[in-house]
């Protein structure tokens, strides 16, 4: 496999370590020839920012070369958090090899950051924009072949999204079972199968018992498509996690709001629960997040009540 370059030639010692490099990952790691051009163009970035800081070998680079090569990624490049992530994660082999072979003793790439930092930031709504979304389904919008008002139901859809925290498989996948008015719940169906209980707000329960009473009866068919799914399409069949993504943007486009998905609506839901006051610990349940790390990217978010907490009770606020 070739993977030939037409920059500036290497130092020697450099490149004979991008070499075996590339020796390594194909024979002794096994690694895809795609992966293998992906570790060694990274490589080759790592090597030519060490040699322009005066490094002759790749031993020589320190932990603040490494911090200072990613950061330079972003700064001078303009790579993006997701491509920055994946030269970490190539100097983090790189490393690990130069360690395994005892060219180095200890590995300057450990006291890297884990790649989980550099994750992008979610989009949220303020609460204003989530009621422009959540008025939006109207009878205007509703298609002329449809045999109910279809508003009403994306309407129950768009509150429950937003009450609960809803993906948007979530959402499609409900049962009419799992909503339970009486106790003001909904029992949730997440990723592997895990369930869990997620109170419901009065807006939504009203809205998804007026779609109970006045569209979904109408949307059945004799044949029992439905296979007693919460959310019907028009044809009375269940409603596909794709639709649920249309009707969103559909909503959001009417709303004039951009760059809104089902997931923002999810952000969304956390960011004012931490906003209002809520622990990070119930928003994890809530979510049905297994790890609270997951949870802990919603915490940029709540910059205005920490200060206003903090002008209210600290001496010095």
């Amino acid at each position: 496999m070739s993977v030939a370059h037409t920059r500036t030639p290497l130092p020697p010692q450099m490149e004979r370590a991008r070499r075996d490099f590339e020796l390594f990952g194909r024979t002794e790691c096994g690694l895809s020839p795609n992966t293998i051009t992906a570790y060694d163009r990274d490589l080759r970035d790592l090597i030519e920012y060490g040699v322009r800081r005066g490094r002759g070998s790749l031993e020589e680079l320190t932990s603040r070369d490494l911090a200072d090569h990613l950061a330079s990624l972003h700064r001078d490049r303009g790579l993006a958090s997701s491509t920055i992530a994946r030269h970490l994660a190539t100097i983090r082999v790189v490393f690990r090899w130069l360690t395994s072979t005892g060219k180095l003793d200890t590995n300057p790439a450990d006291l890297l950051d884990q790649p989980t930092k550099w994750r992008r930031l979610p989009g949220v709504l303020s609460p204003s924009q989530v009621k422009r979304l959540l008025d939006a389904p109207s009878p205007e919008t509703d298609s002329e072949r449809a045999p109910a008002p279809l508003h009403i139901r994306d309407r129950a859809m768009l509150e429950l999204m937003y009450a609960c925290g809803l993906r948007a498989s979530e959402a499609a996948t409900l049962h009419v079972g799992d909503f339970k008015p009486g106790l003001g719940i909904v029992m949730v169906t997440g990723k592997g199968g895990k369930q869990r209980l997620v109170p419901v707000g009065e807006p939504a329960q009203r809205a998804v018992e007026a779609y109970l009473e006045g569209c979904r009866p109408k949307l059945l068919r004799p044949d029992a498509r439905d296979h007693g799914r919460l959310l019907l399409s028009w044809t009375g069949r269940p409603l596909e996690r794709v639709a649920v993504w249309q009707l969103v943007k559909k909503y959001a486009r009417i709303a004039g709001l951009r760059d809104v998905h089902p997931h923002v609506l999810r952000h969304s839901f956390a960011t004012h629960l931490l906003g209002g006051g809520a622990d990070l610990r119930t928003v994890q349940e809530l979510l049905g997040h297994a790890d609270i790390a997951t949870t802990q990217i919603y915490t940029h978010v709540d910059q205005t009540r920490l200060k206003s907490v903090h002008k209210r009770f600290h001496p010095r606020g």
